[in-house]
């Protein structure tokens, strides 16, 4: 068969528009929704993370609706709740994410009890000036109030004379002062600019012909620092918080010279790092500071405890007020109220997240699009592994990208250099595809059929054509099954049964393939596989004995993990074991079946005695049972670096020549001091085992059994151990002598 050659071709070089594409796609931000998808994605698998701030939200929820009442709500209770939050609870701010405005005034609500409710609020903010009140640029509620619109005077959009912007919507009078922003925080967000529904980025100040007023978070970060509201400056590229000496207390880094970008430190419903309670108990636990009953007033004062040294944000959380967006950590929407305290902790933590130059985003697209395509078209010998590396090129960047976000919260972008090697490098393959298809033709008939995919290379090397038949070699036959599968069956759905099992054969097959073994084929849980064809193997005794050490250790990894997660798997599947068995020896090997469909197998009597090794290892009491003929290959090429431990002479069913048998203790190298006394006694004892001395063999037995590694467990599924399981047959024979011309050999009843 003519060999395959492999050469760049210049047509690829046609493909360069896609990464430009790409490029310009990302610079020009059109990809918003697939990189906020991806960012959301980091987010969540950073991790929820702490701030050196106690945000607590007071939520307004149905019950707090049912003690304010109705919109418009009575401004007094709010004024009360904040004065209880203050002075019972010590809480060092509060903010309110909802405007007093004069829109909310109705001619239907007692006008003396709105009046005497505006006063009482502000009364109380002209005492406490760490109360900030929110104001907004309700431009859709704005218009259909007033038939007019306030637009928020965003930098980026072209809002560069104060004198021409609009005052956002206010308190109204006299809650604060029209000329005054101190007590003032501005709750909106920059849709715009996070291109989704999530809020993610914030204006950090607006501008106008009368004060500026500062964002929500800046204001509450004033407080938290010790400095009054308002304490905040423009400096160039960042926007920086100082106290009356003129000290810089937080430099927070601007985007077009005014947005700032919320880092998301946890999901809403999180109680120890979004405390909240409703503002129902705020205001019924506030009653009860004046009972008379100690009980209710210690309860009362318990409460209020919660709040010393904490920023509260008063918000609406009801599903009803529609005040509700998804987060990086949300995917249903939740209170935005939770996105003011999140840019608080943002501006406290001082854990920004930072954009790279835009340079970077045609450095990563064109970089990463080279690189992984020239992997993809490399051909013959090295093709496989070359495309392998492309593939790991392109996860690696995007392990990168996961890994410098979760420690530095670095936002290397993603939607576009990735894309762009994918498709790019997609496309290539196609390209290359057709270009080599006239040199495949004459082995596409060999795909029509299911072979292994070593018999598949060596017959496209050797330009045979598969056919019928075998031939004779030695080799090592490789079998395992799951103890006590059955129950298995009974316990889980099929769906979890298939999960289960795609695992475990999944780890099995995986370690089988990496030492040169051949699969067979699978039997429900069990597993057949062949070491030394159709790749000839010189050691393949040693390795199928590696196999069984590697899949045992893979299958208490396994055990481990299963355990970890939990409630998902019924206990059975903690302590799931199971039972490996090699023999060496001649076989049939070849192609079997029709002429149709092939499948590439083994057999012989050497074959299905490597069967009864697996399923006589439970009538041993060992989990991997070997042919001697398999330790002694194996030992040929690796010495004593695998110890094995004699168990038995046996003589299994349908045949009549007795085998010794073996089991795989594991390398020598990392078995303890005590294993190696029980494999000591246990060799002393099979001596007298095999001298009818029952009394002494038994008396050995005891002390190797216990020493050994397995120890009988119901709640780890040991049955037994080769010690015990001794014991009980020299008990037998001492109770029915086998007589003087007994050879030692036992006689399996059955097929295990």
């Amino acid at each position: 068969m003519a060999k395959i050659k492999s050469k760049f071709d210049w047509r690829l070089l046609l493909l360069m528009p896609i990464p430009l594409l790409w490029a310009l796609a990302g610079h020009y931000d059109k990809l918003h929704k697939l990189e906020n998808i991806l960012l959301d994605l980091r987010f969540r698998a950073r991790g929820e993370i702490t701030a050196p701030v106690k945000v607590f939200y007071a939520d307004i929820d149905r019950d707090a609706v049912e003690q304010i009442g109705e919109r418009p709500w009575d401004r007094a209770k709010f004024a009360e709740a904040a004065r209880l939050l203050i002075e019972a609870g010590g809480a060092k701010g509060v903010g309110f994410d909802l405007v007093f405005s004069t829109l909310s005034h109705s001619l239907l609500v007692n006008q003396e009890l709105d009046k005497a409710g505006n006063l009482a609020l502000a009364r109380l903010t002209r005492k406490y000036p760490q109360i900030v009140l929110a104001a907004f640029y309700s431009e859709g509620e704005a218009l259909l109030i007033n038939k007019s619109t306030r637009r928020s005077p965003l930098l980026r959009l072209g809002y560069l004379d104060r004198e021409k912007n609009d005052v956002p919507e206010l308190p109204g009078y006299p809650i604060v002062n029209p000329v005054s922003s101190a007590s003032i925080g501005l709750i909106d967000f920059d849709y715009g600019l996070g291109g989704d529904e999530t809020p993610r980025w914030a204006a950090a100040f607006a501008e106008t012909i009368g004060p500026t007023y500062w964002n929500m978070g800046v204001q509450l970060a004033c407080i938290e620092l010790g400095v009054p509201p308002g304490s905040a400056r423009r400096a160039g590229d960042s926007l920086e918080i100082v106290n009356p000496q003129d000290r810089v207390l937080r430099r927070i880094p601007v985007a077009f010279g005014q947005e700032i970008e919320l880092n998301w430190f946890s999901r809403w419903k999180n109680d120890s790092l979004n405390p909240r309670t409703s503002l129902a108990e705020v205001l019924a636990f506030g009653k009860d500071l004046k009972s008379e009953d100690p009980a209710v007033k210690a309860k009362a004062e318990t409460f209020f405890k919660q709040f010393p040294g904490t920023i509260v944000l008063i918000g609406p959380t009801d599903s009803l007020y529609q005040d509700l967006a998804t987060t990086p950590f949300d995917s249903n929407p939740v209170p935005k109220v939770g996105a003011h305290g999140n840019l608080l902790k943002t501006i406290i933590a001082e854990q920004y997240l930072q954009r790279p130059r835009p340079w970077v985003l045609w450095v990563s697209v064109f970089g990463l699009t080279i690189t992984v395509t020239t992997l993809t078209v490399v051909g013959g010998a090295r093709g496989l592994l070359a495309k392998i590396l492309a593939a790991f090129v392109l996860i690696g960047y995007v392990v990168a990208s996961f890994y410098v976000f979760s420690k530095v919260q670095l936002v290397l972008p993603m939607a576009a250099p990735v894309n762009a090697a994918f498709t790019t490098g997609f496309m290539a393959t196609i390209i290359q595809l057709i270009v080599e298809e006239k040199q495949k033709g004459r082995i596409k008939g060999i795909f029509s059929t299911y072979l292994a995919p070593t018999v598949v290379n060596s017959l496209i090397e050797s330009g045979r054509e598969p056919e019928l038949g075998g031939h004779e070699a030695v080799i090592t036959a490789y079998f395992s099954d799951i103890q006590s599968f059955s129950k298995f069956s009974e316990l889980m759905p099929p769906s979890q049964l298939v999960e289960l099992m795609n695992e475990y054969l999944t780890a099995c097959t995986d370690i089988i393939l990496e030492e040169m073994g051949t699969l067979d084929k699978y039997i429900g849980d069990a597993v057949v596989a062949m070491f030394g064809s159709p790749v000839p193997l010189p050691d393949h005794a040693y390795r199928a004995c590696v196999t069984t050490i590697r899949v045992q250790n893979k299958i208490e990894e396994l055990r481990q993990k299963w355990r970890s997660e939990g409630q998902k798997w019924p206990p059975i599947v903690h302590v799931l074991r199971a039972r490996l068995g090699l023999n060496t020896g001649a076989a049939i090997l070849g192609n079997m079946g029709s002429r149709t469909r092939l499948s590439y197998t083994m057999m012989g009597d050497n074959v299905n005695l490597a069967a009864r090794m697996e399923s006589g290892a439970k009538i041993l009491g060992v989990y991997t049972m070997v042919a001697d003929s398999t330790r002694v290959d194996c030992e040929k090429h690796c010495g004593d670096e695998i110890t094995f431990r004699f168990l038995d002479k046996i003589k299994v069913v349908g045949k009549s020549m007795p085998v010794s048998v073996h089991e795989i203790v594991g390398y020598k190298e990392v078995l303890s001091q005590e294993t190696f006394d029980c494999l000591g006694l246990h060799g002393q004892a099979l001596e007298r085992y095999f001298a009818q001395d029952w009394e002494g063999a038994i008396k050995l037995f005891e002390r190797s059994a216990a020493l050994e590694p397995n120890q009988p467990s119901k709640a780890l599924a040991i049955e037994s151990n080769p010690s015990l399981r001794m014991i009980d047959r020299c008990q037998y024979f001492r109770q029915h002598p086998p007589g003087a011309g007994w050879d030692g050999v036992f006689e399996m009843k059955d097929k295990g």
